[in-house]
């Protein structure tokens, strides 16, 4: 699978290891879960937040028809 970032790399399976890698090297196998819990959360967050809003916006367009 290929993902392209915001700066227009490709992050192909071979570089996302070495990313992981690299975060398991910087944060330690302790702390990574925990990270990537706190990612999780704050993902989630986040998508709620803008559904709210997508949903405020889309009920202000029907108002106005």
């Amino acid at each position: 699978m290929l993902f392209v970032n915001t700066v227009g790399l490709a992050l192909t399976g071979p570089v996302m290891v070495f990313l992981g890698i690299i975060a398991l090297i910087i944060f330690g196998p302790k702390k990574l879960p925990e990270f990537g819990r706190a990612m999780g959360t704050s993902l989630k967050e986040f998508k709620d937040a803008t559904d709210g809003i997508m949903k405020d916006h889309d009920k202000d367009n029907k108002d106005v028809k």
